[in-house]
C-alpha cells in the first residue's frame, strides 16, 4: 500500500508528494483577515492585564551568585551541574575572506532540541493562532508574544521539576492535531554552536481550553502587531515564517533550481574552519567578577542574572545571559523586477552554523562593531541601510532577539527599495535576488534561510511590509 504522503503520478508511475493546498489557503485568508474575538485596538489592554497579573524581575547577579552553575575548573566553561540546559565555552573560527579571518569568542552550546509551536484552528472560517503573553528574562520589556510552545527538551521533559509546559501534547502526542509545518530551523549561528529548535504549526482537532495567558488571533492581527516595537518575539516569528503560502506564480529572476544551484556553489566554496576550545583559553576576552568582555569593548559580554517570574513553569531562577553592545540592524534591500518584488539576499558564514552558510538578509550588521573600518572593509550595503531616506522604508520596526539567552538583543529591522545604481541586477559575490515566494519554499527545508531572514520573511507574508 501506498503511504498516505506519497502517491503515483498520472500515467507516469512515479511517485510525487501528496499536496493539500487548502492548508496555504487558508492561511493566506488569516493574513488577510484583522478581525477576530480580541481586537487588534484591544490586543494593549489585555497585553497589560497580563503584564500585571504575574511578577516579573530580573536582577543581574555575579557569577558567584549563579545557584547550580559554575565555571568547569579544567576548561573554564560556564556549565549546569545537571550537565542538561546549555554551556558556554569558546569558539575558533577562521575563513578565506573578509576582514576578519580568524576570531575567538564564547559561544552556547546547546545540543537538545526544543519546540516553537503554534497551535491554529478555524473560527468563522478563518485560522487563528493561539498565542502566548510570555516573559523572558532577556526582553527588553520582559513581555512578549510567543508562540502557543516555547520550551527546551529540558523544559517540557521537567528537568527543572517545574510545571507541565501548556499545550505541549499538541505537538508530541500524535493524533493530537493536523501537521501544516514542522521544520528544523537553525538559531543565531554567531551565539549558538549548531542550534536546532523544531518549528511547528498544529491544527487543533476538538476544543481547545484557552489560558489566561493565551489568546486567539488571526495572520493578519500578528502582522499589524509585528508593526510595534517589541511584541512578537523571536520565536513567535521564526515559527510564522515557515506557515505554507500560495505560490502565485510569479516569473522570478532566476528559477528555483538556480537559486539552489548559486546557493550550493556558496556553501562549497566557503573554506570556513571552526574549533570548539576550553573558554578559558579564548585569547581577547577577560573574566570579571559579573562579566566576560571583549578586550576592545566590542561585540557582546557574558552576564548573570536572578529571575523571577510568576507565569513561568519554574518561578524563579539563575542562568547566564549574553549582552550585545549596541542595537543590530537587519534588513533586506527590495526591487521590483519584472514587477515581481525581489529581495536580496546574502550568503552568510557564521561560527555557529551547522552548514557554513544560510541565507540572510542583505544587511545583519551591529553598526558600532564596524565603525572602526573604512573602504572595502566596510560591510556591504550597511551604509546605504543607514543612510536610507524615509519614503524608501517599506517596512521599519524594532524586535528582541531571543529572549531565553539573550539581554536587551535588539535590531532594528527595516524592508528597503532600492534602484539599479544602489543595488544592482547583477549584485556583487554572496548576494542574489530572490522572491518572497522563493524563500517561503526554501524555508519548507532546515538550515537554508537564517533566523533574521525568517524574521523579516514572517513580516513579508503576515501583510506587514508596505509593497
Amino acid at each position: 500500500m501506498l503511504s498516505s504522503l506519497v502517491q503515483p503520478e498520472s500515467g507516469t508511475g512515479r511517485l510525487r508528494p501528496r499536496r493539500d493546498p487548502s492548508a496555504a489557503e487558508r492561511i493566506a485568508r488569516s493574513a488577510a483577515t484583522t478581525g477576530a474575538s480580541l481586537r487588534t485596538e484591544d490586543f494593549p489592554q489585555w497585553f497589560e492585564e497580563r503584564g500585571r497579573a504575574h511578577r516579573f524581575t530580573v536582577d543581574r547577579i555575579p557569577f558567584q551568585e549563579l545557584d547550580g552553575w559554575s565555571f568547569d575548573a579544567a576548561t573554564g566553561n560556564l556549565v549546569h551541574r545537571s550537565g542538561r540546559f546549555f554551556s558556554v565555552e569558546g569558539l575558533r573560527v577562521t575563513q578565506d575572506e573578509g576582514p576578519h579571518r580568524e576570531w575567538f569568542q564564547p559561544i552556547i552550546k546547546q545540543p537538545e532540541i526544543g519546540i516553537l509551536g503554534i497551535l491554529v484552528k478555524e473560527f468563522d472560517g478563518v485560522l487563528h493562532f493561539l498565542m502566548q503573553a510570555k516573559m523572558e528574562p532577556g526582553n527588553r520589556n520582559l513581555l512578549q508574544l510567543s508562540p502557543t510552545v516555547q520550551a527546551t527538551r529540558s523544559n517540557y521533559t521537567k528537568v527543572h521539576k517545574g510545571a507541565d509546559v501548556k499545550y505541549i501534547e499538541y505537538f508530541t502526542r500524535p493524533g493530537r492535531g493536523r501537521v501544516i509545518a514542522d521544520v528544523l530551523q537553525s538559531e543565531h549561528g554567531s551565539w549558538f554552536f549548531r542550534k536546532s529548535n523544531r518549528n511547528m504549526i498544529v491544527e487543533a482537532v476538538g476544543d481547545v481550553p484557552v489560558d489566561d495567558d493565551f489568546c486567539w488571533l488571526t495572520l493578519g492581527q500578528i502582522g499589524e502587531l509585528l508593526l510595534r516595537d517589541n511584541v512578537v518575539n523571536m520565536d513567535s516569528r521564526t515559527v510564522l515564517a515557515c506557515a505554507p503560502f500560495p505560490d502565485n506564480g510569479a516569473d522570478a529572476l532566476l528559477s528555483d533550481t538556480e537559486l539552489v544551484s548559486w546557493f550550493t556553489a556558496e556553501r562549497s566554496r566557503h573554506d570556513v574552519r571552526v574549533e570548539r576550545l576550553p573558554l578559558r583559553s579564548i585569547p581577547g576576552w577577560a573574566r570579571g567578577d559579573s562579566t566576560i568582555d571583549h578586550e576592545l569593548g566590542r561585540y557582546f559580554r557574558v552576564v548573570a542574572v536572578s529571575v523571577e517570574a510568576g507565569s513561568r513553569e519554574v518561578t524563579g531562577w539563575t542562568q547566564p545571559l549574553f549582552e550585545p553592545l549596541g542595537v543590530g540592524v537587519t534588513a533586506f534591500l527590495t526591487r521590483r523586477i519584472g514587477g515581481v518584488p525581489h529581495f536580496l539576499v546574502h550568503a552568510r558564514v557564521e561560527g555557529g552554523f551547522l552548514d557554513t552558510v544560510e541565507l540572510g538578509p542583505t544587511v545583519q550588521y551591529t553598526p558600532d562593531n564596524y565603525a572602526h573600518l573604512t573602504g572595502e572593509d566596510r560591510p556591504p550595503f550597511l551604509d546605504l541601510v543607514l543612510d536610507a531616506r524615509p519614503d524608501r522604508i517599506r517596512y521599519e520596526a524594532l524586535h528582541s532577539e531571543e529572549g531565553g539567552r539573550f539581554l536587551n538583543a535588539e535590531s532594528r529591522y527595516l524592508v528597503i527599495e532600492a534602484d539599479e545604481e544602489q543595488a544592482p541586477l547583477v549584485p556583487p559575490a554572496g548576494f542574489q535576488w530572490a522572491t518572497a515566494a522563493q524563500l517561503t519554499s526554501l524555508v519548507r527545508h532546515g538550515h537554508y534561510v537564517n533566523v533574521q531572514a525568517r524574521t523579516l520573511l514572517a513580516c513579508l507574508n503576515a501583510t506587514a511590509v508596505r509593497s
